[in-house]
């Protein structure tokens, strides 16, 4: 995979970025509320899912400190870089991403750091259910693509602190096709086979959208139009460990919510997963859970917290909502881009609701068709798969291709790279 970074966004040199030690420790943006819609939710989810629950004032508090928190690690790098000179370090830092620090022995020394850490091994990590839950995700196939797209990315624009990051940075000038076929594609290359070994695919692209997370942090944090005081720091602690979760966490949720049987060992695996790429990208380990239950239940958390939509939530929702209707099929354009729209409008109501629709710019009153649909074939399918010899295996060399098929129908063009939420280069020093 080349990794590419085009010139998006310019960031200042450190001395001119917010000093964030002019921030009072302890400070709270004036975002971190929460969420009527998700305190309204909280009574029947807690039913089902009593690991859900409303977090406790010292928690609450935690969890809006954490709003002003970065990636220290990262930051820190990212300093480095720019005082050594960015260019050369720059190059230095993917080369090392490509071939390894043995690759680059005149590193600079903060570089070999970072990346002798990040090689590393955690001692908690067990590549066995690491290669397990990447199966799990592979085999939920094109549904696992579908509820992340209709639910956590669409539903995830109810955040309207994040959307102005995002817009800041020329998310609606890119497009809703390629940050969709990005972010999708990063997941596929953090759930591929070997994805997530020491200098695999998805180790890669892990790093390299934690390093472009850092480059949008510090260049949206030296605007004039950004509010500090309201939004907090760009891209902090809930809003990573929030998108990583929505990635990962909740398209596995969502296919077993359209038929997919899975055990609870199988969704502890992925939540194992996704531990190991939050950790990875930048995410403190005490926002980070080891088991489902308790993934699901730090996302609600967050979710009380970020969920503030606003008008930017239907300016980011409604393009992508009408996506379909511009992707290059093949044949029978019109009718295709209708029923795919319509397709997805009907996963993200059943999951969303009404009012939720209603606040992204999108129809209030949809008929799920599709899921309803899909809980049947699913449930058939994968029950035929655990009976027969090799079936899972099967089921996962499908699905895994069926989701690679769906990110090269996207867009015409080849994608070389992923490249997260902005593509930014820093300003040369």
């Amino acid at each position: 995979m080349r990794i590419n970074i085009r010139n998006r966004v310019r960031v200042k040199p450190s001395s001119e970025t917010t000093d964030m030690t002019q921030i009072a420790p302890g400070f709270i943006p004036t975002r971190h509320r929460k969420s009527p819609d998700f305190l309204k939710m909280l009574g029947l989810v807690s039913r089902v899912a009593p690991a859900i629950r409303e977090p406790d004032p010292a928690r609450w508090t935690d969890i809006g400190v954490a709003l002003m928190q970065g990636d220290p690690d990262m930051d820190a790098l990212l300093t480095a870089m720019q005082a050594h000179g960015m260019r050369a370090a720059r190059a230095q830092f993917e080369t090392v991403l490509s071939h390894g620090i043995d690759a680059v022995p005149d590193a600079i020394p903060e570089l070999r750091a970072f990346f002798e850490r990040y090689a590393a091994i955690p001692k908690w990590l067990d590549r066995r259910r690491i290669e397990r839950g990447a199966e799990v995700f592979s085999r939920c196939g094109r549904h696992s693509l579908y509820v992340g797209r209709d639910v956590a990315l669409l539903g995830g624009y109810q955040a309207s602190a994040f959307n102005r990051t995002l817009i800041l940075t020329g998310a609606l000038q890119k497009g809703p096709a390629r940050r969709l076929a990005e972010t999708v594609q990063w997941s596929l290359d953090c759930t591929a086979p070997g994805g997530l070994a020491v200098y695999g695919i998805g180790w890669r692209s892990t790093l390299m959208v934690r390093f472009i997370h850092a480059l949008v942090r510090r260049s949206v944090a030296a605007r004039d139009d950004w509010q500090m005081a309201d939004w907090g720091l760009p891209i902090n602690q809930p809003d990573m460990a929030a998108t990583l979760y929505g990635a990962l966490t909740v398209p596995v949720l969502g296919a077993r919510l359209l038929g997919m049987p899975q055990t609870r060992r199988e969704r502890d695996d992925v939540a194992h997963l996704v531990r190991y790429v939050g950790w990875l990208i930048g995410v403190e380990e005490r926002w980070l859970a080891d088991t489902e239950a308790a993934s699901l239940a730090q996302l609600f958390e967050f979710l009380l917290s970020l969920t503030n939509p606003d008008e930017t939530s239907p300016l980011m929702a409604v393009p992508l909502a009408d996506e379909p209707l511009s992707r290059p099929y093949p044949n029978f354009r019109w009718l295709r881009g209708r029923i795919e729209r319509s397709m997805h409008l009907s996963i993200a109501w059943a999951f969303l609701g009404g009012d939720a629709m209603r606040k992204l710019g999108l129809p209030k009153r949809v008929l799920p068709w599709y899921p309803l649909l899909a809980i049947p074939v699913n449930l058939a399918r994968h029950t035929a798969a655990a009976v027969t010899p090799g079936g899972r295996a099967r089921l996962a060399r499908r699905g895994r291709a069926a989701q690679e098929a769906y990110v090269r129908g996207l867009t015409p063009q080849q994608h070389t790279a992923v490249i997260g939420e902005s593509v930014v280069e820093p300003k040369h020093t």
